[in-house]
């Protein structure tokens, strides 16, 4: 299964994005799927995921700014950033993690807030 990672870009500070993850297999396969992001210098940090259940998680810093959710019939995930934050600034990476704990990633795309 292949994660093709879109939708990053350039936006002010309090706008919004939407970054899609389209999957070339079931998400099903998955036990969840989510989104990590790096910033420069920093480690990789897990952003959100939903569970083949449909549970969310979001770390502290991204609470009530965003929304993953995903599309069954598009085997895709969304993530929907809003007010966003000039230290959102990352690149963020799709992720896939199966039962067995197995790991598939997605290329990265780079989030940019700027003004």
């Amino acid at each position: 299964v292949q994660l093709q990672a879109s939708g990053g870009g350039l936006v002010q500070p309090g706008g919004s994005l939407r970054l899609s993850c389209a999957a070339s297999g079931s998400i099903f396969s998955f036990a969840r799927m989510g989104w990590y992001r790096q910033a420069p210098g920093n480690e990789r940090e897990l952003v959100a995921y939903i569970s083949i259940g449909g549970r969310t998680y979001y770390a502290d810093s991204v609470k009530g700014r965003f929304t993953i959710s995903r599309d069954n019939a598009k085997n895709t995930v969304y993530l929907q950033m809003n007010s966003l934050k000039p230290e959102d600034t990352a690149v963020y990476y799709c992720n896939g993690r199966k039962p067995d704990g197995r790991d598939y990633w997605g290329q990265g795309t780079l989030v940019t807030v700027s003004s």
